[in-house]
């Protein structure tokens, strides 16, 4: 996985835009969720049993708005690791013409499923998050 990888690849459609035609924020929430499962499961690989990720912050920039139909991808990178969090940015594009359409930081905490608290990344995922670096 280097640099920036594809989480997300779907589309605006019409019951999720709201009375003003374009897409509601709580899709853009959604979507960009989908994208934090991708890159994260990703990240940890298929050995994850009892560890998962608390989120922490997210902040989204709505850039352009979206209209039914439009056709979305989401691009996510790792900006900073830290020894429990891991803090990640999405970028929405318009498929077709590119347009920059939401931005989303989110920090995550490594979780212990089971003791129900945050515990050190381990080094095989600070591994591959380094490999998902922004370029």
């Amino acid at each position: 996985m280097p640099g920036p990888v594809v989480t997300f690849l779907g589309v605006a459609h019409p019951w999720q835009c709201d009375t003003m035609g374009h897409m509601n924020v709580r899709h853009y929430a959604a979507m960009f969720d989908d994208a934090s499962f991708q890159l994260l499961g990703q990240l940890a690989g298929p050995d994850a049993e009892g560890k998962g990720w608390a989120d922490i912050r997210c902040e989204i920039d709505y850039v352009h708005e979206t209209r039914a139909g439009t056709l979305l991808t989401i691009v996510s990178h790792v900006e900073k690791l830290g020894r429990s969090s891991l803090t990640y940015a999405h970028e929405m594009r318009g498929t077709v013409d590119g347009a920059i359409h939401a931005r989303a930081r989110v920090v995550s905490v490594r979780f212990d499923l089971v003791a129900r608290t945050k515990m050190d990344i381990e080094e095989e995922i600070r591994t591959r998050a380094t490999q998902v670096g922004s370029t």
